[in-house]
């Protein structure tokens, strides 16, 4: 689990540098940071979509997923852990007062565009197969320089979204061997492009050009193996 250690730790180091250089930050500024995420975001979410095998499978995947996503009502609950989390962060030291809603967008914000991307599940697989973790440390890379300026815009809830980062990476390195003896490279490209679909999605809701609900669609990603698997 080098690797996922690794991104952890450029998560943690990212939001706290964003935590301290937020003061020197114009609000202008931020807001042309945050807006080249969500460009960035969308354009890595295009490219990953581009990479899908079967369309249909990936359209009946995201529906499915949506539905599921939407009957659990996933987002509450996570909106329900991050007023938690927010509730323990109060005897923190920040010179940010997020809002309950400001806090709850944030984590998600954060653990969806840290966690949702192919580049993460590919990591982890290469990770846990014993070879080189060449692909997150270069993922270190992206959410560590992305987290700065999420912190420096959204304040201490970045912080915390390194743990689903660490159980979700970490979860997968240490069943890779098992996985890999399941997924054809066609399930793989299909999971791409659900991830990537969703990933246009959060840069959507980032630039605030529509509020999409990517949190109950992330069952889609499950779904779409499944699919691929038996069709």
């Amino acid at each position: 689990m080098i690797g996922t250690l690794i991104n952890t730790g450029a998560i943690i180091g990212g939001s706290l540098l964003g935590l301290a250089i937020h003061s020197r930050l114009s609000s202008k500024m931020t807001n042309i940071i945050f807006q080249g995420i969500g460009l960035v975001t969308m354009t890595i979410g295009i490219s990953m979509a581009l990479k899908t095998e079967s369309m249909i499978l990936v359209l009946v995947s995201i529906v499915s997923g949506a539905i599921i996503g939407q009957g659990i009502d996933i987002d509450k609950y996570i909106r329900k852990f991050s007023a938690y989390l927010q509730s323990k962060s109060k005897g923190l030291k920040t010179d940010r007062d997020d809002t309950s809603d400001r806090f709850t967008e944030g984590f998600i914000t954060a653990s969806v565009l840290f966690c949702a991307g192919s580049l993460g599940i590919l990591g982890a697989i290469e990770d846990g197969i014993g070879n080189s973790p060449d692909l997150l440390v270069t993922k270190s890379i992206i959410d560590g320089v992305s987290s700065v300026a999420l912190a420096a815009s959204f304040g201490i809830c970045i912080l915390f979204s390194s743990v689903p980062v660490l159980i979700y990476q970490g979860g997968i390195t240490l069943f890779a061997a098992f996985i890999m003896r399941y997924m054809s490279e066609d399930m793989t490209a299909n999971m791409t492009g659900v991830g990537g679909i969703l990933l246009i999605g959060l840069g959507i809701s980032i630039l605030k050009i529509k509020d999409v609900n990517v949190t109950n669609m992330l069952p889609a990603l499950i779904i779409v193996v499944i699919l691929s698997y038996f069709l």
